[in-house]
């Protein structure tokens, strides 16, 4: 059960901010956008995925990456499933950004938290 509410933990910590990035900024994120908010979105979702994964891992307490691997499927689930929803509608920039990036950055960051880990 732990392992579960930390990996939901890591996903609402990308998903949230994520939500309040485009709420913020008015901008939709099915919509095309300019190159510096693109630029933007692709560091501030790295970052909150990266955290996201480090924080499913600490909060789980594993010494595996069972839950960066868990976040990161959710975070490419998400973008596949919002794919298939809006087929031939709209940009789809963050999703393949979810998908080639964002996704592996939360492996990342349980990777991070587990070699911290270990180094102590």
């Amino acid at each position: 059960m732990r392992t579960f509410l930390a990996v939901v933990a890591g996903y609402l910590i990308f998903a949230v901010s994520a939500v309040l990035l485009f709420h913020l900024t008015n901008v939709d994120p099915h919509s095309p956008a300019a190159l510096g908010f693109k630029a933007l979105t692709m560091a501030y979702g790295l970052t909150f995925a990266y955290l996201g994964g480090f924080a499913a891992g600490r909060i789980a307490g594993r010494a595996d990456l069972l839950c960066g691997i868990a976040v990161a499927l959710v975070i490419a689930l998400g973008a596949t499933i919002s794919m298939i929803a809006r087929p031939g509608a709209g940009a789809l920039w963050t999703q393949a950004a979810a998908l080639l990036l964002f996704a592996p950055a939360s492996l990342a960051g349980d990777w991070t938290r587990r070699r911290r880990r270990c180094a102590e």
